[in-house]
C-alpha cells in the first residue's frame, strides 16, 4: 500500500438542497457566508453554489431535473449533508490509482465540476459508507 497521500486537502463539504435561492437565505444571509461561485453545470443538470468558509467551501447542490439521481436522495433523506470532496492534483490519475488502494470509482470517467475543474465520486461501498468526491484538473 502506498504511503503517498491520495488527496491534497479537503476542498468542500456538499449539502444537497431543493432550492438554492431558498437555502441561500440561511447559509448566506443568516450565517454570513459569502458566495464564491454559482454555476449551472448543464452536463450534469445541477446547480453548484460555493460559499466561503475560510479554509474550505460549503457547496450547495441543487438537482435541476426530476429524474436526477439526487432527487431520490432528497426524497429519501431530505436536505442535508451529501458528501465530502477532496482536492487532488489530477483527477484522471487519481481515478486510475483507486483500484490499487482497494477503492472503486462510481463512474467510468470524471464529470464536469465548477470553475472548469473535473470531479469524480468514489463508490461509498469502498469508502466505509461515506460519499467521497475528488476534484482538480483532469
Amino acid at each position: 500500500m502506498s504511503e503517498t497521500p491520495l488527496f491534497k486537502k479537503l476542498d468542500h463539504i456538499a449539502i444537497v438542497v431543493r432550492d438554492t435561492d431558498e437555502a441561500l437565505a440561511f447559509y448566506r444571509d443568516q450565517l454570513g457566508l459569502p458566495v464564491v461561485v454559482d454555476e449551472y453545470i448543464q452536463s450534469g443538470n445541477v446547480r453548484l453554489t460555493h460559499l466561503d468558509m475560510g479554509n474550505l467551501h460549503l457547496q450547495l447542490v441543487q438537482p435541476l431535473t426530476d429524474d436526477h439521481p439526487l432527487m431520490d436522495h432528497l426524497n429519501q433523506n431530505g436536505e442535508g449533508l451529501h458528501h465530502l470532496c477532496f482536492e487532488t492534483t489530477d483527477v484522471g490519475q487519481t481515478f486510475a490509482e483507486l483500484p490499487a488502494r482497494r477503492m472503486t470509482p462510481k463512474n467510468e470517467t470524471p464529470h464536469d465540476g465548477v470553475l472548469s475543474k473535473k470531479a469524480g465520486f468514489i463508490d461509498p461501498a469502498t469508502t466505509r459508507g461515506v460519499i467521497w468526491e475528488m476534484t482538480g484538473p483532469q
